[in-house]
């Protein structure tokens, strides 16, 4: 396989050389009116962005294939030293956690570009540009093996999505002010603590290693700190990861955030970028400070349980079809989060295994909800939406499918994450676990609630009862063949997670159970 360096920067160089072929070939023409936009039409930066993302996207197909089952290690490392003096290495390495997701990553954008191409953009070139720069953050955050490297794109990812929401948002411009200041200011507070929680890791590593600083992964998990700096730093990296994914109370910014975005990028935003977060726990958090995360593993079962809850009653008492999506990612993380503080195998695989399903449910949710609203004369308010099930039959299934596979109908991908993570909490907190299981009976209310509501009842005033396009087929139906075909081989992802998911919980069950026997490493 080519080198990693080619899969991350691709999708932003093609957005950058879509931008100056199109400003070397004329101005390209602004929507004059909303309708105008919806009507869609190819442009140069957005078939350059579609042609780069679905390379990416078969270069990640290409390295899930490679990647063996039983492998514990890295594999495709690419490791250069970036700043000497400073002990930042340029590496990035494929693993179990996250070769998944990185193919997740480039499935959704895959499918978001082609979405953003059935309408015409403002200021086109600078959409796709930004668009394609968020696909190259998210891939480096995720194959990141440096803590530096994994902050500077961590940070970089907040940058497009500023724009993008500001830029091309939905509402006013007061609205799309108040939600980017919210987003910005939650995750820059968050990062601003992960980047002193870094330093300090770096710095107080060096101190029991000679005094040679180093920000690699697996040369500071060789260098443990004391149980003290572990709990302090560990409560500053769960900040910064909770208020990304997000989990109660961080959450602050999210209902304002999903109002604002379009449509298009809230597909990538809310399958993708609330991954890295989650990602971080598991793959950063407990191999580095495995006493910190034991000291606070009842703290965090506890925010996972009350995000699981609070998200499932808020999700099916709103009226708004992208809120309904948005309250029930609040629960849905909070199961992934569960799973990964139950500090064991089955937690953490099930963990892993949900991360991916909630991005393959969520952004096909969401577009549809889109697709939902154009029927509706714009409004995404299911009460406004209904009747359409019976003359648009292949959209009617394509939504029930995705609605079944979110509330993890058994038989499902879902299903089988959760209840591994179910498994794994069982085993760590069993009280903890029972009221966990609430959860999954509130998931199919806002999950069918909201089928019903957008499909049956009464047609909607004003509702246009028309099947979907054949351009939104292409957005779907590969979102759907994949949901389907994880259901029925979930083996695929877990047999090439596992190694790599006992590693990385073995130090954290260590930790609890001194008597545990762990000689696992998750960095080669």
């Amino acid at each position: 396989m080519p080198p990693l360096s080619i899969l991350i920067w691709l999708p932003a160089a093609c957005g950058a050389l879509g931008a100056i072929v199109s400003a070397l070939m004329g101005r390209t023409r602004a929507p004059e009116t909303e309708a105008d936009a919806q009507t869609g039409g190819w442009s140069i930066p957005g078939v350059l962005a579609l042609i780069g993302s679905v390379v990416a996207l078969g270069l990640a197909v290409g390295y899930i294939a490679e990647y063996s089952p039983g492998t514990t290690g890295l594999t495709n490392v690419t490791d250069v030293v970036w700043i000497s003096e400073l002990g930042i290495h340029y590496k990035l390495g494929v693993s179990g956690l996250n070769v998944f997701l990185i193919g997740l990553t480039t499935l959704l954008f895959a499918a978001t570009t082609i979405a953003a191409n059935i309408r015409t953009w403002p200021r086109p070139r600078l959409f796709w540009f930004f668009l394609m720069l968020a696909e190259s953050a998210v891939l480096g955050a995720f194959l990141a093996q440096d803590l530096a490297l994994f902050v500077a794109f961590f940070d970089l990812m907040l940058i497009p999505f500023y724009f993008l929401t500001g830029m091309w948002g939905r509402g006013t411009r007061e609205e799309r002010v108040k939600a980017t200041i919210k987003l910005v200011i939650y995750t820059l507070v968050g990062s601003l603590l992960m980047l002193a929680a870094v330093i300090a890791t770096g710095v107080l590593a060096a101190q029991q290693g000679g005094g040679h600083i180093t920000f690699v992964l697996s040369q500071l998990q060789a260098l443990p700190l004391s149980k003290g700096s572990q709990e302090w730093i560990f409560l500053f990296f769960a900040a910064a990861f909770l208020v990304k994914m997000p989990a109660f109370p961080l959450h602050g910014w999210m209902p304002d955030g999903y109002r604002a975005m379009p449509i298009e990028v809230l597909m990538v935003f809310s399958g993708v970028l609330s991954k890295v977060g989650a990602y971080g726990f598991l793959a950063i958090v407990l191999p580095l400070f495995p006493q910190g995360a034991a000291h606070f593993q009842t703290l965090m079962l506890i925010i996972a349980l009350v995000s699981i809850l609070y998200g499932s009653a808020v999700a099916f008492t709103q009226t708004d079809a992208r809120l309904i999506a948005g309250y029930s990612s609040v629960a849905q993380l909070g199961f992934i989060t569960l799973g990964n503080f139950a500090l064991n195998p089955q937690g953490a695989q099930g963990a892993l295994l949900q991360m991916v399903n909630h991005g393959l449910v969520v952004a096909p949710l969401l577009f549809i909800v889109a697709i939902l609203s154009r029927r509706a004369g714009g409004s995404e308010d299911v009460r406004d939406m209904g009747g359409i099930a019976f003359r648009a039959p292949v959209l009617a299934s394509i939504f029930l499918i995705v609605s079944l596979a979110t509330l993890a109908m058994p038989g499902s991908a879902n299903f089988v994450g959760e209840f591994l993570i179910l498994l794994g909490v069982f085993k760590a907190k069993l009280a903890i676990a029972i009221i966990a299981f609430s959860g999954v009976v509130m998931a199919s209310v806002y999950a069918l609630r909201l089928f019903i509501r957008a499909m049956h009842n009464r047609v909607g005033k004003g509702v246009d009862s028309r099947e979907m396009s054949l351009r939104d087929g292409f957005v779907l139906v590969p979102l759907v063949a994949v949901i389907v075909f994880m259901a029925i081989y979930p083996q695929l992802a877990l047999r090439r997670s596992e190694g790599s998911t006992k590693a990385a919980v073995a130090s954290a069950q260590a930790a609890l159970n001194p008597s545990f026997p762990t000689s696992a490493s998750t960095f080669p």
